[in-house]
């Protein structure tokens, strides 16, 4: 019996899931997304706002999102604030997508940043 045929994902696993796909359940969210990861440069709300075209409190919230869930990981340099992609992420969230949807998947690295700057 394959993994799929065996039932559900496990609790813990599901609910972890649950959480990436509620964070991207918003275009503005796919839109960031997207946008840091095709830049592949950590960049300043100010930065994402002009990008997107949606106000800075907008664009500050789902940041927000993004980051509890680690898809998007800030630095700080001064006072300032820029956002990266998790590269990580990149990596984990097709496999959860996979394994929701019943297809096997390699083991996901996990989403964090590794020491050397993932």
């Amino acid at each position: 019996m394959n993994d799929a045929e065996k039932g559900p994902l496990d609790r813990p696993t599901a609910v972890e899931y649950a959480s990436w796909f509620k964070a991207l359940a918003d275009a503005t969210r796919v839109q960031i997304v997207s946008l840091l990861a095709r830049r592949g440069v950590p960049m300043s709300v100010g930065q994402i706002v002009e990008a997107v075209e949606v106000g800075q409190s907008t664009v500050s919230a789902h940041l927000k999102v993004l980051s509890e869930v680690r898809f998007v990981l800030v630095e700080r340099v001064g006072t300032s604030a820029f956002y990266r992609i998790n590269t990580a992420c990149v990596e984990c969230f097709p496999s959860a997508a996979d394994l929701v949807m019943g297809r096997p998947a390699p083991a996901p690295p996990t989403c964090t940043p590794s020491p050397g700057g993932a």
